[in-house]
């Protein structure tokens, strides 16, 4: 299957990145440079910027919002042919870092380190912006196509979901925070999270698992200078590996695992989307059978 990358450029704000599917047969003929052309979002983060990408993959668009000196309007890519971002979309957003703010059809909404924002379809405008531009918010979003409109909503502390998993002896003791499912808040197909790993712990997603009913992105972040994390993908029988860095992110088709170690302990910000709202309908592979 022939797959490439197209860059359209909207405004000067607001750049965005095509990818297209691609086929498990033929991803076990790619080498390193294809995988990482493929499936590798290298840059996300531009002062002033937007960035975005468009996967062919359940039409997932995974984004970064870096508001400095000027607030950052939400503009809809060509890609989607409408006329604002959320006509036909929900949105989830994460503050990644810093001490910033979205506003939502005129609501204004303050957002620190780990706090999440939901926007339902229909919302016309959505801004970034940063309280304290001298050490401006970074926002991670995600967004895919929604039937229904639901109310937009602040994922406040007491509504997050949390779960405790892995341990030290196997070194993925971890932190899951759910915080957009339909247990949480109404929405349509989107989910979101975001993991914390414990220090001493490496591993992710273990032990490593499918979902061919949806797809997933991983977006890692909190990863030290100087350090890197190892990105598994493929089949479970025919693996594949990506060498990520801080505030990079990678594309899961439905048919590949998703796990990784790092060389020291990271977080990172899982999102989903596809037909099944079960967050825990996945084929589960013990690692001893990875190939």
């Amino acid at each position: 299957m022939f797959t490439f990358a197209r860059i359209f450029s909207i405004v000067m704000k607001t750049t965005i990145t095509e990818r297209w599917g691609t086929h498990p047969d033929d991803v076990r003929t790619y080498d390193t440079s294809r995988l990482r052309k493929e499936f590798l979002v290298e840059k996300l983060f531009a002062p002033d910027e937007i960035i975005m990408l468009y996967s062919h993959n359940d039409r997932l668009i995974i984004g970064g919002a870096a508001p400095v000196a000027e607030n950052l309007p939400l503009e809809a890519p060509a890609q989607i042919r409408s006329e604002f971002f959320c006509e036909r979309r929900e949105l989830g957003i994460v503050c990644i870092e810093g001490e910033g703010f979205v506003t939502i059809d005129g609501q204004r909404y303050d957002m620190d380190y780990r706090e999440a924002l939901y926007a339902g379809r229909g919302a016309r405008e959505v801004v970034f912006g940063s309280r304290n531009p001298s050490c401006g918010a970074l926002f991670y979003f995600a967004s895919a196509p929604a039937h229904a409109a639901y109310p937009s909503l602040k994922i406040t502390a007491d509504m997050r979901r949390t779960r405790s998993l892995g341990a030290r002896d196997t070194s993925n003791e971890r932190t899951l925070n759910q915080l957009i499912l339909h247990e949480i808040l109404p929405c349509c197909q989107l989910q979101m999270g975001l993991t914390e790993l414990q220090p001493g712990s490496v591993w992710n997603t273990m032990p490593p698992h499918t979902h061919s009913r949806r797809m997933e992105a991983y977006f890692y972040f909190r990863v030290p200078v100087s350090q890197t994390v190892c990105h598994f993908m493929g089949e479970p029988n025919e693996t594949r590996h990506v060498f990520m860095g801080d505030k990079q992110a990678i594309v899961s088709p439905s048919w590949s695992i998703h796990c990784a170690a790092g060389t020291s302990n990271y977080s990172f910000i899982w999102a989903m989307c596809g037909e099944n709202l079960d967050y825990d309908d996945m084929d589960v592979f013990s690692p001893d059978k990875l190939r």
